[in-house]
């Protein structure tokens, strides 16, 4: 079984909510980012070109310390699940910030992630933007009501690209565009079994529902 176990994808995508379903399933610690400390991030959502740097360099020094942190737990006594991966802020980075501000946050970035542990095995979820949006809307978060469609779609790309070009641990894809893991245990349960056989490598997980 993997020991690190990181879950990725865009925003609404259901990373929290299934780490900490995965948490429970194998009592395991669960680390959560949180994003909600960053002050930057409702000035964001307003005015992305204004607020875009301030956004990312708070979060990349936010998440480079709490990766840390895991780096100094017993990642062989108790399994370890966490709602992101280090390298989304690059993802973000890449499409926030303009030339200049992006060297800059290059340079910042590759030092710190030169410190970081790589997980044993990366979660990658994937939905459609028009059920992003759904779930967004759902959850009634303040700042988040300025996520629009463009910006969705402009996501969910990048996402896909970096995911693409992925190889640095096992990765598993999974479509959750026409499952509720939260509310559906037969869901649950059937990314519970492709969690379990996974391997190494790239495996693609379209849930029975979805077909």
């Amino acid at each position: 079984m993997f020991r690190y176990i990181v879950i990725e994808g865009p925003i609404g995508v259901g990373k929290t909510s299934l780490a900490k379903l995965l948490a429970k399933e194998f009592n395991a610690r669960c680390i959560l980012e949180k994003a909600e400390d960053n002050p930057f991030l409702p000035l964001f959502y307003e005015d992305r070109k204004k607020y875009a740097f301030q956004t990312q360099m708070f979060f990349l020094l936010n998440r480079f310390q709490q990766q840390k942190e895991i780096s100094q737990l017993d990642l062989f006594n108790q399994i370890t699940l966490c709602d992101y991966l280090f390298d989304k802020d690059r993802i973000f980075a890449s499409i926030n910030l303009n030339d200049h501000e992006l060297a800059l946050y290059e340079q910042v970035f590759h030092l710190l992630n030169a410190q970081i542990s790589p997980p044993d095995l990366v979660i990658f979820l994937q939905a459609k933007p028009e059920v992003l949006l759904h779930r967004i809307k759902s959850r009634n978060i303040s700042y988040e009501r300025e996520i629009h469609m463009e910006y969705l779609e402009t996501l969910i790309e990048a996402y896909n690209y970096y995911f693409f070009h992925y190889d640095q641990t096992p990765l598993l894809v999974v479509d959750t565009s026409e499952i509720n893991f939260v509310n559906r245990k037969e869901d649950f349960d059937q990314l519970l079994r492709e969690i379990r056989q996974m391997k190494k490598g790239t495996w693609y997980f379209i849930p029975m529902r979805s077909k």
